[in-house]
């Protein structure tokens, strides 16, 4: 729950920053379900099948906001590009 929890509190801030630091917390979480699941195997609550299944499906949901964390960066670092070279031209 605390994945996409994350995802939705960070869309709802006021820059992209924001949410990047948000989707981080959501990767984190990502990573603390697996320790879950590991934990949960090895305790015998959860079977080898429905172990891999889940971490399959953890790994992929880490890998779509790995991918969402690149496009922001990728959008800030052209911003922040941009502010400097109309800082430098207008300076």
């Amino acid at each position: 729950m605390s994945i996409p929890a994350n995802i939705v509190e960070g869309r709802r801030q006021k820059s992209e920053k924001d949410f990047a630091r948000f989707l981080q917390i959501a990767l984190n979480s990502g990573f603390e379900l697996e320790y879950h699941l590991m934990m949960a195997q090895d305790i015998g609550a959860l079977s080898e099948t429905d172990f891999s299944q889940l971490l399959r499906e953890v790994v992929e949901v880490r890998k779509m906001i790995h991918g969402l964390l690149r496009k922001i960066d990728a959008r800030l670092h052209e911003t922040q590009v941009a502010t400097a070279e109309g800082d430098h031209a207008a300076g």
